[in-house]
C-alpha cells in the first residue's frame, strides 16, 4: 500500500533461494531490516481496532471526530520522520526508528487520555516515517544486485503482512482488560526485537564507500557476496558511488524543473501517487472495523473478524502483483485497478443508501422508557414520530446518539439515546422475553444490507491491492532520468504522505456531513478522474530501458504509446 514496492523479475527469486542458501548472512540482514515493513503495516491497521475500545473508554472521543481521526497524530509525525541518513547512515536511521516507536508504544499503552494518546502517535509516526524510507533503502544497498530487486519488493508484503497481524492481535485482545492498551502497546516488542538484530549488523557498504570507509564496505561485502564476486562487485560499487556523485552535483529541483523529460515524468509520478491516497484506501485500512459497524454490525468483535478478511485480501494482493506486473504492464494494471475500484465504490454508495433507506424507525414511547432508566431526561428524546434511524442520528448529530434496537428484530423500530457509557449499559441490560440482548448501535443502524457491504469492500481491496496499492512506486522507479530520481521522489513521496493525510484526516467529517453513501460516492468520482488522468499522462514502462522511457517522454507525440517505438 505504501513504501513501495521495487522491481523483481522472477529470475530473481529462484537466485534468491540460491543465494541465500551459499550465504545465509544475506537472509539474516534483509529479515532484520524488514521487521520495519511489519512494523509499518502493524501500525497502520490497529488503530482501526483500538479506536472502537478507546471510543468506549472516552466519551470525549465517542462525540469528537477530531479525536477519532486515529491516523492523523501518526500521519503528521510522518512529514517530519526523516533524519538526514547521509550523514548518520542507514543503520543508526533504523535504530532511532525503533527506539521512537518503542517510546510511542509504551506512552499509548500507559496513556490516561486522549492526547496522550496522540503524543504517543506522534511518536510512532517519527518512528514510521523514518523506517518505511530508511529499511527498503538498506535491504537495497546491503544486497547482492541480482536479487536486490526481489528482497526489496518483500518490504511491500511484509507491510501488509504487519496489518494483518494486526487485526489478529487486535481480534485477540478483545476480551482482555484494557484492551486497547494492549493493542496499540504491543508494538513496541518488535520494535525492541529489531534493535536489538540491527545492533548485531553492519553499516550498509554503499554508505560506507560514500564515506571513504572502503575498507569496512568491503569486509560487508564478503559476507554477502558469494567468494567468486566479490572482487567483481566491488568494482562495480565503486563505479556506481562514484558516477552517483558526479550526477548529484547537477540534480538541484530548479535544473530539473526546467527540462520536459523531467516535468512530464514527475506529472506521472506524482499523479500516480495521489491517486493512490485519493481513491480511499487508507479509510478502509484505518477505520474499516468502523465501515463495518456503519454498515449495521454492532459488536466491536464482530466488526474487528471481519475487517481481518479485507487485510488478508490486501496481503493477497501484493503477492498477485510481484507475479503479474511484468506480465500485464504497469500503466494496464494501474488502469483495471482503478476501474474495479470505481465500480465498487460505486456499489459501496449504492448500499449505503440502501442501508439508510431501509433502516428502522425511532420509537418514541421506546426511547422515553430507557431515558427513565437514565439519570435526567434524555435531550434526543424529542425527534418526531417519523424519524427512522439514520435521520434520527444526522439530526442529533452522528456522533451524539446511539440506537438500541429491538430485543426481537433489529429492524423494529427502536431507541435512540445520547451516546454514553450510561447509555450502553441501559440498552444491553434492557432485554427482550427469554432474556434477549438488544444491541447498542453506536455507528451506523441496524441493517440487512450488511453483507452486501462486506462484498463491495473485499472486492474494493481485491481491486485496489494488485494495481494501484504497488504500482505508482514501481512507476515512480522508472520514469525519472538517473540524476533526477532523488529528488523527483522525494516530491512524489511528499505527495503520497499529504494526499494520505487529507483523507485520513476527513472521512470521519465527511460521513457526519455528506453520510456514507455520500462519501463512497465522492471517492467513487475521484476515483474516476484518476482513471482519465492517468490514462492521458502516465506511459507504458513495462520491459523499457530508463533510456528508452526518457525518449518517451521527450517525443513530441509522448501520449500515444502503442505508435511510438523507442527503438526506432
Amino acid at each position: 500500500m505504501e513504501g513501495g514496492i521495487h522491481k523483481a523479475e522472477s529470475t530473481e527469486f529462484r537466485d534468491l533461494l540460491y543465494l541465500t542458501s551459499k550465504q545465509p548472512f544475506i537472509l539474516r540482514l534483509a529479515f532484520s531490516a524488514g521487521i520495519g515493513g511489519i512494523l509499518f503495516g502493524y501500525d497502520t491497521g490497529v488503530i482501526s481496532g483500538a479506536l472502537l475500545y478507546i471510543r468506549d473508554d472516552f466519551e470525549q472521543v465517542e462525540k469528537s471526530t477530531l479525536l477519532q481521526h486515529g491516523g492523523g497524530g501518526r500521519d503528521r509525525g510522518r512529514g517530519h520522520g526523516r533524519v538526514d541518513e547521509d550523514r548518520s547512515g542507514r543503520r543508526p536511521s533504523i535504530l532511532i526508528a525503533d527506539l521512537l516507536f518503542l517510546a510511542g508504544s509504551l506512552v499509548m499503552c500507559f496513556a490516561p487520555a486522549p492526547a496522550i494518546i496522540i503524543a504517543g502517535r506522534v511518536l510512532v509516526g517519527l518512528g514510521v516515517g523514518m523506517a518505511s524510507m530508511t529499511s527498503p533503502l538498506y535491504i537495497s544497498e546491503a544486497s547482492p544486485a541480482r536479487i536486490r530487486g526481489a528482497l526489496v519488493s518483500t518490504n511491500g508484503l511484509l507491510i501488509t503482512a504487519g496489518q494483518f497481524l494486526s487485526y489478529l492481535i487486535n481480534l485477540a485482545f478483545t476480551k482482555v482488560t484494557g484492551t486497547w492498551r494492549w493493542m496499540l502497546g504491543v508494538a513496541g516488542l518488535p520494535a525492541l526485537v529489531q534493535f536489538v538484530l540491527m545492533l548485531a549488523l553492519p553499516e550498509s557498504p554503499c554508505w560506507l564507500y560514500r564515506k571513504n570507509r572502503k575498507a569496512e564496505a568491503e569486509e560487508v561485502m564478503r559476507k554477502v557476496y558469494p567468494p567468486e564476486e566479490v572482487d567483481a562487485e566491488i568494482e562495480a560499487l565503486r563505479a556506481s558511488v562514484e558516477a552517483d556523485v558526479a550526477r548529484q552535483q547537477d540534480a538541484t529541483l530548479r535544473k530539473a524543473l526546467g527540462i520536459v523529460v523531467v516535468r512530464r515524468g514527475l506529472t506521472a509520478g506524482v499523479l500516480c501517487q495521489v491517486a493512490q491516497q485519493l481513491v480511499g484506501i487508507n479509510t478502509v485500512m484505518y477505520y474499516s472495523p468502523t465501515i463495518v459497524q456503519l454498515a449495521g454490525f454492532a459488536s466491536n468483535t464482530t466488526a474487528l473478524a471481519l475487517s481481518l478478511v479485507t487485510s488478508g485480501l490486501n496481503a493477497a494482493g501484493s503477492v498477485v502483483s510481484m507475479f503479474f506486473v511484468d506480465k500485464a504492464g504497469r500503466r494496464r494494471l494501474m488502469l483495471l485497478s482503478l476501474a474495479g475500484i470505481v465500480a465498487c465504490l460505486a456499489l459501496l454508495s449504492g448500499v449505503f443508501f440502501a442501508v439508510d433507506a431501509h433502516s428502522p424507525d425511532v420509537s418514541l414511547a421506546g426511547t422515553a422508557a430507557l431515558s427513565s432508566s437514565l439519570s435526567g431526561v434524555n435531550a434526543t428524546a424529542t425527534a418526531t414520530a417519523t424519524a427512522t434511524c439514520p435521520e434520527f442520528a444526522l439530526a442529533s448529530g452522528i456522533l451524539g446518539c446511539g440506537f438500541c434496537s429491538d430485543a426481537g428484530d433489529k429492524l423494529l423500530p427502536g431507541a435512540c439515546l445520547a451516546a454514553s457509557d450510561a447509555s450502553r449499559r441501559a440498552c444491553r441490560n434492557a432485554g427482550g422475553e427469554g432474556g434477549r440482548r438488544r444491541e447498542w448501535y453506536a455507528r451506523g443502524c441496524p441493517s440487512s444490507f450488511g453483507w452486501l457491504a462486506l462484498v463491495a469492500l473485499g472486492a474494493y481491496i481485491v481491486s485496489y491491492s494488485p494495481g494501484m496499492g504497488s504500482v505508482p512506486w514501481l512507476i515512480n522507479s522508472e520514469v525519472y532520468p538517473l540524476r533526477f530520481r532523488g529528488v523527483c521522489g522525494g516530491i512524489a513521496a511528499v505527495a503520497n504522505w499529504a494526499s494520505n493525510l487529507l483523507v485520513t484526516q476527513t472521512f470521519l467529517s465527511l460521513t457526519q456531513a455528506l453520510g456514507t453513501a455520500g462519501t463512497f460516492m465522492l471517492f467513487c468520482g475521484v476515483s474516476a478522474a484518476s482513471f482519465l488522468l492517468l490514462f492521458l499522462l502516465v506511459p507504458e514502462t513495462k520491459g523499457l530501458q530508463f533510456e528508452e522511457v526518457e525518449q518517451i517522454l521527450g517525443s513530441d507525440d509522448y501520449r500515444a504509446w502503442k505508435k511510438f517505438d523507442p527503438k526506432a
